[in-house]
C-alpha cells in the first residue's frame, strides 16, 4: 500500500517537473513568442553598467530581433572609462555579456566611433554607421526598426547625415535630454548639459535641428524614476544563476567605489537604460505600441552649443515621456531572469 502511495507521489512531482520545465522553456520557444520588430542597439557598455541590465533584458525578449549591438563612447574625461577606447571597450563588455546569455548567438558586436563628432555636419565613419544605414534601406522586410541608444548618439546623427533617407525607416528610442520645464523640475544640484546628451552635443544637434528622424525621448526626469533598491537586486538579480551574480558584481563594484570617495548614494540605483525595453519588447499585443507608459507630445526644440533647449516653431513632433511603467519593466526582467536561471 505505501509502495503504491509511494509511486503516486513521484509520479505527481514527476509531472509537475515537466509541467514546469515546459512552462519554463515557453518564453524562450519561438513557438509562443516571435520577434514583430526590429533592434539595433547603442549604448555605452564600458561606463555606467545600467546599459548592461538592458543588454541582458533585450537578450531575454523573443519578441524582438536584434540586428546587431554597437559599443559607444562616453564623454572623453568621464569617470567611468576616460581611455581612448572607450567605444572598443564597450563592444568587449557588449560580447561578454552576449557570450553569457546567448553563446550560441551570432548578433554582431561593433565597435562605434571612440570620439564625438566634430561639428554638426560632419559625419563619423564607422562600420556601425554603415549597419545602421544598409538594415534601414532593407526592402525584404515590412518589420519595423528602432535604433536604441542609450548614451550619445554619434553613430545615428552620422548615418542620417550620410544617408538622409534612412530617418523615415528608423524610430529612435533616445535615453537623454534635460527636463522639459512644463513638464518637470531638474532634480538638486542636476548636471548641465546632462549626461548623455553632453556625451555628444554635435549628434543631437543633428538629431533634434536638422533631420527628420521619428523620435521618442526619454529625458531625465523620466529615465530616474528607473529605481531598483539594493534589496532587489539581492532578491531578484544576484540569486538568478551565473548572469544575475555578474551583473549584480557590476553594481556592487560601482557601489564599493562610490564609497571610498566618501559618498553615499543609499539604496537604489537608476537603471535609466531599461525603458529600451520598456518601450520595445513589452508593448501591447493589439495595435503595438508602449501603451502603459505615458508620453506627451512636444515640438522638437533646438538644441544650441551648450546642450541647452531652445524653442523650435519649426520642429517636428515627437514623443516625450514623463512616466514609465517601471512595475511591468522590473517585474518582467525578474522573471526572465529567473525562467532563464533554471
Amino acid at each position: 500500500m505505501l509502495s503504491t502511495i509511494f509511486k503516486a507521489a513521484f509520479l505527481i512531482v514527476g509531472l509537475n517537473v515537466i509541467a514546469a520545465s515546459a512552462q519554463t522553456s515557453n518564453i524562450f520557444d519561438s513557438n509562443f513568442v516571435k520577434p514583430r520588430c526590429r533592434v539595433i542597439i547603442d549604448n555605452d557598455f564600458s561606463g555606467d553598467p545600467d546599459g548592461l541590465f538592458q543588454l541582458v533584458h533585450h537578450l531575454l525578449s523573443p519578441s524582438v530581433d536584434i540586428r546587431a549591438v554597437i559599443g559607444s563612447h562616453l564623454n572623453a574625461r568621464d569617470g567611468f572609462d576616460n581611455s581612448k577606447t572607450q567605444a572598443d571597450n564597450a563592444a568587449k563588455q557588449a560580447l561578454e555579456i552576449i557570450r553569457l546569455v546567448k553563446p550560441s548567438s551570432n548578433i554582431p558586436v561593433i565597435a562605434g566611433s571612440n570620439t564625438a563628432m566634430i561639428n554638426d555636419s560632419t559625419p563619423v565613419k564607422s562600420e556601425a554607421v554603415q549597419f545602421i544605414i544598409k538594415e534601414a534601406m532593407r526592402a525584404d522586410t515590412k518589420s519595423p526598426l528602432y535604433v536604441v541608444c542609450g548614451a550619445g548618439l554619434t553613430e545615428i546623427a552620422s548615418a542620417v547625415l550620410t544617408q538622409p533617407e534612412i530617418a523615415k525607416k528608423i524610430t529612435l528610442i533616445w535615453i537623454g535630454g534635460p527636463e522639459y520645464l512644463d513638464l518637470a523640475f531638474p532634480p538638486p544640484n542636476y548636471s548641465s548639459p546632462e549626461y548623455n546628451l553632453n556625451i555628444d552635443i554635435n549628434a543631437a544637434k543633428v538629431v533634434f535641428n536638422k533631420s527628420s528622424i521619428s523620435l521618442w525621448q526619454v529625458p531625465r526626469n523620466a529615465y530616474r524614476q528607473c529605481l531598483l533598491s539594493y534589496a532587489q537586486l539581492l532578491y531578484n538579480i544576484k540569486s538568478k544563476g551565473e548572469v544575475g551574480k555578474y551583473l549584480a558584481g557590476k553594481i556592487e563594484a560601482i557601489m564599493n567605489r562610490i564609497g571610498k570617495f566618501g559618498l553615499n548614494i543609499g539604496e537604489t540605483y537608476v537603471m535609466g537604460d531599461s525603458p529600451l525595453v520598456l518601450l520595445t519588447a513589452l508593448q501591447s499585443s493589439f495595435e503595438a505600441d508602449p501603451s502603459s507608459s505615458r508620453y506627451v507630445i512636444k515640438l522638437a526644440p533646438r538644441i544650441n552649443d551648450r546642450g541647452d533647449y531652445e524653442f523650435n516653431d519649426k520642429g517636428r513632433n515627437i514623443r516625450v515621456y514623463d512616466w514609465l511603467d517601471t512595475n511591468l519593466m522590473f517585474s518582467d526582467f525578474f522573471a526572465k531572469l529567473s525562467l532563464f536561471s533554471r
